[in-house]
């Protein structure tokens, strides 16, 4: 029997699984932390409390466990939070948070210095919370930590470093950066002169399947398994959650239904024409997948907004009862779900949400029915703007906690006018990092297999043809109402 550890930072808890050599998930443990909120907006942490939780998440992980036979950990997590090291191997200052928006008044200046030059692509993706932007804040106002910076390091590249003492990234995490030139595959120039940043702080990139190193003596003693265990390089937590689904081993599109909407799919090429962050994704240096990410901001968050008691007791059942699927498209409210705004298909921060077409004769059902309607809208209008129809999907796969809704599923097929397929078994970024690790260990052969152990359609949805046509009807709506909310709120 060999073990395998997956371990996910996320923004608000890390988390762990454990799972055995057939990629069964064995056990999970996870610890909580809080943000640090010195002004509005700022968002940061000390990277030291992420190392305390997830040492007491490995104890709960690990009790009663044969720690000898643990072989390999994957990290995962959290993307785009920048932390600075020291020439000692110590934090400069609090991690920068990727939801971090102090630097909104410093995008427009990034934008302006990409212009024109070989990275201009990256104005797709520089924006609040980027590495880039955060690294141009810390030089213009904290000149000190700067100069200090001996390496930088981005999300769970400080977990491998401190499990390992090795620095180092991967190509998504890197391409994510806004400080990597993803046509040429390395460190931009180009910004790397914008930044003022000196060629040593850069950690080098591999692909995410790599070996980055073995258990520091201390840490495998605390932990009580063997020094020899190894880390994989890892990667972000969204490719990391791809990895079960078949987005990356069998190119299947996936919706990960979550906190926010986001849509996953992989192309041959680099695409700049289509809207939607390319992420580049390589299990080794040698082969580089292209992850194209669109996303819906206000997804899950906008349905526990209007639904808190739902989303509290987890059970959508209460909710599928409620609505007969026969009379979907009938809907006389339309909900617009953009409630903090819009990163892939407007690209504006300030849009906000609304509802349209309340009456007195309006019931709660109606505008809970109209909120997963808007989210199946949105979804259509992501992936018209992404050209996700040159894949040449068969269906959509969906995950999150907002794909446990039978009735939700079957708007998203009506809509988006394709099957639906509902996924079940496991998932998750932390669970994803664990096939991978075992993939490194020789346990999985091929990355294709890796989503033979973990994909299970629980249930598939199906088009019909007049709601269909019916929401067609209404999506023709739905569209016109950016440039009237717009003109209204502005």
């Amino acid at each position: 029997m060999s073990y395998y550890i997956g371990l996910d930072l996320g923004t608000s808890s890390v988390k762990l699984c454990l799972t055995n050599e057939d990629g069964v998930l064995l056990k999970e443990a996870s610890r909580s932390y809080e943000l640090q909120q010195p002004a509005l907006g700022w968002k940061e942490i000390e990277p030291e409390i992420w190392w305390r939780q997830t040492c007491g998440a490995m104890r709960e992980l690990l009790e009663g466990v044969d720690g000898e036979k643990v072989r390999g950990i994957g990290v995962t997590g959290q993307m785009h939070t920048l932390i600075l090291m020291d020439r000692n191997g110590e934090v400069v200052r609090p991690a920068l948070m990727w939801n971090d928006t102090r630097t909104a008044d410093l995008v427009p200046e990034l934008l302006e210095a990409v212009e024109g030059t070989e990275i201009s692509y990256l104005k797709r993706i520089i924006s609040t919370g980027s590495p880039a932007a955060n690294m141009l804040w810390v030089r213009r106002n904290e000149p000190d930590n700067f100069k200090k910076m001996e390496k930088f390091l981005i999300g769970p590249d400080y977990m491998v470093y401190r499990l390992t003492g090795v620095y180092g990234t991967d190509y998504c995490e890197a391409s994510t950066s806004s400080m990597y030139d993803t046509v040429r595959k390395c460190w931009s120039p180009v910004m790397r002169k914008v930044l003022k940043l000196p060629e040593r702080v850069y950690p080098e990139v591999k692909g995410s399947a790599e070996i980055a190193g073995t258990l520091l003596p201390q840490v495998a003693e605390q932990f009580g398994i063997s020094p020899k265990t190894i880390v994989i390089v890892g990667t972000g937590d969204n490719p990391a959650a791809s990895i079960p689904t078949g987005c990356l081993g069998k190119n299947e599109p996936v919706f990960s239904m979550g906190t926010s909407g986001v849509l996953m799919f992989r192309r041959d090429k680099l695409d700049y024409r289509a809207k939607g962050k390319n992420i580049l994704f390589g299990f080794e240096r040698e082969h580089c997948n292209i992850l194209v990410q669109g996303v819906i901001q206000s997804c899950g968050s906008s349905f526990s907004w209007w639904n808190l008691d739902i989303i509290e007791r987890k059970d959508f059942r209460y909710i599928d009862f409620r609505f007969d699927p026969e009379k979907l498209g009938n809907s006389h409210v339309l909900f617009y779900p953009h409630l903090v705004g819009d990163k892939t298909i407007y690209g504006d921060s300030t849009l906000r949400g609304a509802f349209l077409g309340v009456g007195t004769d309006t019931t709660s059902d109606d505008m809970t029915l109209a909120v997963m309607e808007g989210i199946a809208f949105a979804l259509k209008q992501l992936s018209e703007e992404m050209h996700l129809e040159e894949t040449g999907l068969e269906e959509l796969k969906v995950i999150g906690g907002g794909s446990r809704s039978r009735i939700w599923m079957q708007i998203l097929a009506d809509v988006m006018g394709m099957p639906i397929a509902q996924l079940g078994g496991e998932g998750g970024a932390g669970y994803g990092m664990a096939l991978l690790v075992a993939y490194t260990c020789g346990e999985i052969e091929t990355i294709e297999q890796i989503s033979n152990h973990a994909v299970r359609v629980k249930e598939r949805f199906y088009p019909r043809e007049r709601q269909r046509l019916q929401y067609e009807k209404i999506y023709e709506k739905y569209q016109k109402i950016h440039d009237g909310l717009k003109f209204i709120m502005d």
